[in-house]
């Protein structure tokens, strides 16, 4: 059963400490790999809030462009938005795939996809810690570790795959080419195996139940949070962490969940997790250890 560590402290402070109960020092070269925020969002992790941690692992936080249009779609667009949202000035920061050729990472026993594009960059790094703000997502239900594996990691080639389903890695056609729902979903699932299998356990996984809208941060008009706070979560097991988010949002109090809960399941947000299990990079099972 995978441990999930569980602080309703929301600080920089509580970021490095439940690091630390991890117990793992990732070696080497580390990425950060986190969202940027779109130009408009309010809800984005901001730089102040981790930067404690990046120091802490001395780590350099890395992002990748979007497949759709906005203030991240191409590497002069994103590079702006990074200094406008002050990226730069606290980090070493790498935008993975700002030039091609894209890297290719093979999915052997892939549902929907057999392999998955990411920025050709992420071969500098040894190790990641997947920093993620859990939220609602317009089209995954929910965000959360799994997403930031899948769609946050790969390239806007890469995303559109996803997106596709592998119907295409063309982002001028993504919107004539979007699958089956499910299918979706099962190849996020597949993404975010191959870059879990591309660093061999030299990867974690926290994620902030803070701001906690029914939109993304991709989404330069999201919704202000439907609920309240609920803290930081960490593990080495992504399927896990994002479940005990799942059931930290079912289980509240809060009557602000039902939006959340609306979305999730009207996009069949949890099926990313059933998918993941499926291929065996984690488990639904977890002991939580709150401290």
């Amino acid at each position: 059963m995978s441990k999930v560590y569980f602080t309703k402290e929301i600080t920089s402070d509580a970021l490095v400490k439940i690091y630390d109960k991890l117990n793992i020092k990732l070696k080497g070269n580390v990425a950060v790999k986190l969202h940027s925020g779109e130009k408009g969002n309010q809800n984005y992790l901001k730089p102040e809030f981790v930067k404690p941690l990046v120091d802490y692992v001395n780590g350099t936080v890395v992002e990748c462009n979007t497949a759709y249009n906005g203030a991240r779609n191409t590497t002069e667009k994103h590079k702006q938005l990074i200094k406008e949202h002050e990226w730069d000035k606290y980090f070493k920061f790498d935008l993975v795939d700002e030039e091609g050729p894209d890297m290719e990472l093979d999915i052997p026993n892939g549902k929907i996809l057999k392999k998955n594009y990411v920025g050709k960059n992420l071969s500098r790094y040894d190790s990641m810690l997947v920093l993620s703000h859990f939220k609602g997502h317009a089209m995954g239900g929910y965000g959360g570790a799994l997403k930031q594996l899948s769609i946050g990691c790969a390239s806007s080639e890469g995303k559109t795959l996803i997106h596709t389903a592998g119907k295409t890695n063309n982002q001028y056609e993504l919107f004539d080419n979007l699958p089956e729902q499910d299918h979706f979903l099962e190849a996020m699932a597949d993404a975010a195996e191959s870059v879990v299998n591309h660093f061999k356990g030299n990867i974690v996984f926290i994620n902030v139940m803070k701001n906690i809208s029914v939109d993304c941060d991709c989404d330069a008009h999201a919704s202000a949070p439907c609920m309240e706070n609920i803290g930081i979560l960490a593990s080495t097991d992504p399927i896990a962490l994002d479940q005990a988010c799942l059931d930290l949002v079912y289980n509240s109090n809060d009557k602000g969940k039902d939006k959340l809960i609306e979305r999730i399941e009207s996009l069949h947000g949890v099926h990313t997790i059933e998918a993941a299990k499926e291929l065996g990079f984690g488990e639904r099972k977890y002991e939580l250890i709150e401290f």
